[in-house]
């Protein structure tokens, strides 16, 4: 497939199945309910724009694993002249949308994580690039949305994850199987969580060796069981709702937040991408970019 278009990106998400709770109800219909549609049309335009002769130049680019076509939101940086060029794709969907769009987090994520665990395998002898690099050559042939989950909700910020009363205030791994982790926490302000098809996770913050079930990063689906949501509301989202046809903000493009909490999840071993290396999650968190260009 390597491009979905934006008709395929809606369907897809059609048949996922998100636990998610939004003003105290569950949500049946991520895609159709009035509040969140706005955002899932922010995402569904980068795919439109991918299929536009006129911005393709932008939209995709040739990828360095397969050689094929992909949306630039799922490119693995090459040279300066890429990064130009996601600054200048970055400020075209702001343009566009003049709402958050909400890939540039998991564009990011898969930049630091494939250049961390290549360095960790180098001084660790571990497998974990391999691992993370399959995972990348299906997300870029099946031009998946993936969410960055970095942010913990951390609780006493003078504390190190392994010193905080309550520990399901980090992510962390509870149990080890023969065919996985489990894992349990939490992850707060996930943009665009519930317009993605799967959840790259990383530590927050520079780990010790008391933290090593905290230095933790993983893939998995975004609808997993195990995996439960409640949506950030937003200033303006309710404004939608009320039927007017004037101060309703941005009506049809929007952006989100949401809770992410780890029940019990699973993850298979190929799907984790790093584990209890302490030495290796602050250069995670120093290689996730801080900051986005604004519409112009």
């Amino acid at each position: 497939m390597a491009l979905k278009t934006p008709e395929q990106y809606e369907e897809s998400l059609r048949k996922m199945n998100f636990k998610v709770y939004l003003l105290g109800e569950e949500v049946k219909n991520v895609v159709d309910h009035p509040i969140i549609r706005p955002s899932m049309n922010s995402v569904k335009m980068t795919y439109t724009l991918a299929q536009d002769p006129q911005y393709t130049e932008l939209m995709t680019a040739t990828s360095s694993l397969t050689g094929k076509k992909i949306n630039r939101f799922c490119h693995l940086h090459q040279s300066p002249e890429d990064l130009v060029k996601k600054v200048k794709m970055q400020r075209l969907m702001g343009q566009k949308t003049a709402a958050c769009y909400q890939r540039c987090v998991g564009m990011d994520a898969i930049n630091a994580v494939d250049s961390v665990t290549f360095e960790m395998d180098k001084k660790l002898g571990t497998e974990y690039h391999k691992r993370f690099r399959n995972f990348l050559l299906k997300m870029q042939e099946e031009d998946w949305t993936v969410d960055g989950a970095m942010t913990d909700v951390k609780g006493d910020r003078n504390l190190p994850p392994s010193k905080q009363s309550d520990p399901d205030l980090f992510c962390r791994v509870v149990e080890k199987r023969k065919d996985g982790i489990v894992v349990r926490g939490c992850k707060a302000h996930q943009t665009g969580a519930l317009n993605s098809h799967w959840i790259l996770v990383m530590p927050t913050s520079t780990m010790t060796k008391d933290d090593a079930d905290f230095a933790l990063s993983f893939v998995a689906p975004a609808d997993a069981d195990g995996i439960l949501y409640i949506y950030g509301r937003q200033s303006c989202d309710t404004r939608k709702l009320e039927g007017r046809t004037f101060d309703v903000g941005n009506k049809r493009f929007g952006g989100h937040e949401a809770m992410m909490i780890f029940d019990n999840l699973f993850v298979p071993w190929e799907n984790a991408v790093m584990w209890g290396k302490a030495e290796m999650s602050g250069a995670l968190a120093e290689r996730m970019p801080g900051s986005w260009p604004m519409p112009t």
